[in-house]
């Protein structure tokens, strides 16, 4: 894309910023001298992450609200940009996930996912491109993730909300490009597992508790490449080189990497030895205040996917497989790999 834009002494509005990546990303763009606008539902976590903020020398809003309202969200953009002057900066990060098989799984459940991470999105991205659309500059930063394009067994609801997230992103980069709004920017980050508390807050229907499935990364990590996407915006953000080979993995060789997926989510995700209850986890209500944290205690770590990258293995969801692409897919879908990891690595739509 080309684009180089100013993060010191721009206006940063984050979505789920009480904890974990959004909590990480606001103390990254206050670090880099932007002023920060913090929204999720929890209001005293809000308050703690604004304080910090604050001590990078920047200011900070606190705006407690769920995404799912779209008044609400709109209210954000506007007070926002009136506190500020304008808007330069949205990051759409708030979610809930969901751990359950397609039958076991609440119908309603189900759609409080698909609303709070699509619909949740589709307001932040209203709103800020209310105020995008009029100062002809700006960057919208949808975080989605490695599932939305790699699906995963037992999380249907957040695999189809983080796909729909990735077309979301893409049908708005052509109303623009339609509008010939060349200073409007919208950026898919798409990161692997991160060490958050969302695990220990999800709504579970398996039976098993739910763990991270390595690896793991940090969402300092996650934040790096969200402050990234804002100062050199790309159309697609893969976090780490785990998340690029699972996605031109599944893009080369579909069917081998879905049953790859399905064996590691059974072995790494979920519990062999821990039972968990059936719980709605933080669907409807805020997770406790004690949960508001950046980490969630996994031990999330920054190279060990490039350790592993090094043995020229494939990765399926953490694992080095040692199976080489061209015999489990043929060579077609070996050069695929190949040219897909290289379109990857370049980040895909400049």
């Amino acid at each position: 894309m080309g684009a180089s834009m100013k993060v010191k002494g721009s206006a940063a509005v984050i979505t789920g910023a009480s904890s974990g990546i959004g909590r990480a990303a606001a103390l990254r763009f206050a670090k880099a001298g932007a002023d920060v606008v913090l929204a999720a539902r929890r209001e005293e976590a809000l308050k703690e992450v604004a304080d910090e903020c604050r001590e990078h020398g920047v200011r900070a809003l606190v705006v407690p609200l769920d995404v799912t309202d779209a008044e609400a969200v709109q209210a954000l953009g506007d007070h926002a940009a009136e506190a500020f002057g304008r808007i330069d900066i949205w990051v759409n990060n708030a979610a809930v996930s969901l751990f359950g098989s397609l039958s076991s799984t609440p119908a309603e459940d189900f759609r409080r996912v698909l609303d709070v991470n699509i619909m949740g999105y589709v307001n932040g991205a209203r709103a800020a491109l209310k105020h995008f659309r009029p100062q002809r500059r700006g960057v919208l930063i949808n975080v989605s993730s490695v599932v939305g394009e790699v699906p995963q067994p037992f999380t249907a609801s957040y695999s189809i909300s983080k796909a729909g997230i990735n077309a979301l992103s893409a049908s708005i980069r052509s109303e623009l490009l339609l509008e010939k709004l060349e200073g409007v920017h919208v950026v898919t980050v798409l990161p692997p597992t991160v060490d958050t508390p969302l695990f220990g807050q999800v709504a579970n229907y398996t039976g098993r508790r739910v763990v991270p499935m390595p690896p793991v990364y940090s969402p300092q990590r996650v934040a790096d490449t969200i402050l990234m996407g804002a100062k050199k915006p790309r159309h697609e953000m893969p976090v780490g080189q785990a998340a690029r080979q699972m996605i031109a993995q599944h893009r080369a060789s579909p069917a081998t990497t879905e049953k790859l997926m399905a064996a590691q989510v059974d072995k790494k995700h979920l519990s062999r030895k821990e039972p968990s209850p059936a719980t709605k986890g933080n669907l409807y209500e805020s997770a406790p205040l004690e949960t508001a944290e950046v980490q969630g205690g996994w031990g999330g770590r920054r190279r060990q996917a490039k350790r592993r990258a090094l043995t020229g293995a494939v990765l399926a969801g953490g694992t080095v497989v040692a199976v080489p692409v061209a015999a489990a897919a043929g060579k077609a879908a070996a050069a695929a790999l190949r040219a897909a990891s290289l379109s990857g690595s370049r980040s895909r739509g400049r």
